[in-house]
């Protein structure tokens, strides 16, 4: 039995694969057990934030290893400590940390914390949270009610808690408001929402609006975190001062993690929350070394060099193809090209991994775009010659 039948047979069909199996990566370039080379452009759906086969983030892993791996949360964790510590000084908010294994139970933490003060805070206890039509925030019961995409709340899996609201537009999100509203919880950019960003203004008036009112502002930033747009958070980027912040993805640099940061620091007490495996040694020494790793290509400059260097393929392409393209959307290292239509955006995405480069489907007919944020030049021109060579057939 291969490895195919294998997966066939035993492992449960919630993921449409394509069948490709990668024995080793380097860099943004991966590895197929058939010999076949691949310009990664998707760093495991925003995650590989340092690249395949990093050694600083490797010997971090193993050294790590042959220590500790994990204990309770009931003594302190020494690199989680840390890592919490780097995580508050890197975003500049004065904050707690809870750490979790994912961006969806980050996103349950998130949603407890506000859950809680809409208990504490108010005459008659708040519970609502409003979120964006196309935003995505996890696969658990809650976190797919509060995704604002119809498509995900089916019926299948009902019933689904209440205290839910959707809306179009940040300008709707006042008048959604009632009395049963505790919080709103935004991504800057949306990811699987077709990598859109919000407008500046439109977003620090709402979080005016919103601390004025009492109410939280919640960011999900498991997709911008950890230097994706350029800034440590997209918080940072559109200079506001959310309440509660989620991250997950690119800080493990594929270690499994997720974090709730909060300014109401003592929310929770003994027992309100938990994790068996959220904020063990492992994992927290992974991010603890991504997070130096990235500091230091943010403070050489070496992140912003790639970031207009990537972003310069990327309007050059969506300029010179506009028989394909609407426009090119993103920030920082989280790009997209916006295709005409549904059908040209998926023959774009299989016909460029024949071609050995790896892209993504997002909302609105995106290509979306996630490297590695040490991606070279190099590594990027060879990248973009493949995709295209794939868009002159289209």
């Amino acid at each position: 039995m291969d490895i195919v039948e294998m997966d066939k047979e035993y492992v449960l069909h919630s993921y449409a694969r394509n069948e490709t199996s990668f024995i080793k990566g380097k860099g943004a370039k991966l590895y197929s057990d058939d010999g076949k080379e691949f310009i990664d452009f998707a760093s495991g759906i925003g995650v590989s934030s340092v690249g395949h086969g990093n050694e600083r983030l490797s010997s971090a892993i193993c050294e790590q290893a042959k220590n500790i791996i994990h204990i309770s949360n009931l003594q302190i964790i020494e690199p989680q400590a840390r890592l919490a510590k780097r995580v508050v000084e890197l975003s500049g908010y004065d904050m707690r940390c809870f750490f979790g294994n994912s961006g969806a139970e980050a996103n349950e933490a998130a949603l407890k914390i506000a859950r809680k003060y809409g208990e504490r805070e108010f005459e008659q206890k708040r519970f609502k949270v409003i979120t964006l039509k196309y935003s995505f925030h996890g696969r658990t019961i809650t976190t797919v009610k509060a995704t604002g995409q119809e498509q995900m709340h089916k019926s299948d899996f009902s019933p689904y808690p209440d205290g839910f609201g959707y809306v179009d537009s940040i300008d709707a999100i006042y008048e959604a408001i009632d009395d049963k509203t505790v919080a709103v919880m935004i991504e800057l950019v949306q990811g699987e929402g077709g990598v859109e960003p919000f407008d500046k203004d439109e977003v620090k008036a709402l979080a005016k609006f919103l601390k004025k009112e009492g109410l939280l502002l919640i960011v999900d930033e498991v997709q911008t975190g950890v230097y994706r747009t350029g800034e440590f958070l997209a918080s940072n980027l559109y200079e506001i001062e959310p309440d509660i912040i989620t991250l997950a993805k690119g800080l493990g640099g594929g270690v499994p993690i997720g974090v709730a940061m909060t300014s109401l620091k003592d929310i929770f007490e003994p027992g309100d929350h938990g994790s068996t495996f959220g904020g063990n040694y492992l994992s927290t020494r992974a991010g603890l070394e991504v997070v130096d790793i990235l500091e230091d290509e943010y403070k050489s400059g070496n992140l912003k060099e790639k970031i207009d260097y990537f972003s310069s393929y990327l309007d050059r392409v969506s300029k010179s193809m506009p028989e394909l393209f609407v426009s090119s959307v993103g920030v920082g290292l989280m790009r997209g090209l916006r295709v005409k239509d549904a059908n040209t955006q998926g023959k774009i995405i299989n016909e460029a991994f024949k071609k050995g480069v790896i892209v993504l489907k997002a909302g609105r007919n995106t290509v979306r775009f996630l490297p590695p944020l040490t991606i070279t030049k190099e590594e990027i021109d060879e990248g973009f010659k493949r995709f295209e060579e794939v868009l002159i057939n289209i």
